[in-house]
């Protein structure tokens, strides 16, 4: 199942796919939860009822006219981000391999949602683009087992880790540098865990710029597998449904290219990971 977060027919909405149709969940489901947090933590009782509610959809409830994507982010949720989590990727910047995973955090004001501009601020022009997989929680825990973990995932999206690089180099610390304003595309939809491979391994991941492919990598090889990062992550704190883990991004930074190449105004990132979908941006300068 394929689920939206938008904004149409001037409100926000729960999307969700059947066939090539989007329908709206408030008006398919009345008793399901109206946002995207809430219904992530309605758990996979209110998933099972809107899939089933999916197959006999009325032609009423479709979505139709223009439509905004909002970020898959869950109101009072949190993001935790992997750094150096691709071996080539550590190599470029200058890393060693990493033996535990390299966490950092990520909040909602950084996010834009798909088709919406990613924004070079004024203090900086090394904005930078990371194409990642994201994975999205879907019940509480700490202290997951591993070999149980994938047992905690709702679903994946995309993620665009845009990083201002400069800011980021200037301390040990790299949040500053991960987190202005609107630098943070995430979407455009959850793609359940049921409809992709466990762990969402062994999935062609790329970025394209203006077309020409940057990164081109596979999920299989990140250094950390989606298990491994769940099962770390909640011996420090308890995971919650909404919860998202952003998984690294492979080589083919802008940073380290010869010469470095920042984002300018009128590019267009597109982040694609196969069986997923597209997350696609342009990139606009701070009014």
């Amino acid at each position: 199942m394929r689920i939206r977060w938008i904004e149409a027919a001037g409100r926000r909405m729960l999307a969700a796919k059947d066939g090539d149709d989007w329908y709206d969940v408030a008006a398919l489901a009345p008793r399901q939860p109206r946002t995207l947090g809430a219904w992530l933590r309605a758990g996979a009782e209110a998933r099972e009822e809107l899939a089933a509610l999916l197959t006999t959809a009325p032609v009423s409830t479709r979505v139709t006219g223009d439509v905004r994507f909002l970020p898959l982010f869950s109101e009072g949720a949190k993001m935790m981000c992997l750094g150096l989590n691709y071996v080539d990727h550590a190599a470029e910047a200058a890393y060693e391999k990493p033996e535990h995973p390299v966490v950092f955090s990520r909040v909602a004001s950084s996010f834009v949602g798909h088709g919406e501009p990613i924004v070079i601020p004024r203090c900086s022009t090394r904005l930078d683009y990371e194409a990642e997989l994201a994975v999205v929680i879907g019940r509480t825990g700490r202290y997951v087992p591993k070999e149980r973990a994938l047992e905690w995932v709702a679903g994946y999206t995309l993620f665009n880790d845009g990083s201002i690089r400069d800011y980021q180099k200037r301390t040990h610390q790299w949040t500053l540098g991960k987190n202005f304003d609107r630098t943070g595309p995430l979407g455009p939809e959850l793609v359940t865990a049921d409809e992709l491979p466990p762990g969402a391994t062994d999935l062609r991941i790329r970025m394209l710029v203006n077309g020409e492919v940057r990164q081109n990598a596979s999920t299989r090889d990140m250094i950390f597998d989606v298990a491994t990062t769940i099962a770390a992550l909640s011996e420090a704190m308890t995971l919650e449904p909404g919860d998202i883990i952003a998984m690294g991004t492979p080589s083919g930074v802008g940073a380290a290219r010869t010469p470095p190449t920042f984002l300018v105004a009128g590019d267009v990132c597109e982040v694609e990971i196969e069986r997923i979908g597209t997350l696609r941006n342009v990139v606009a300068n701070e009014s």
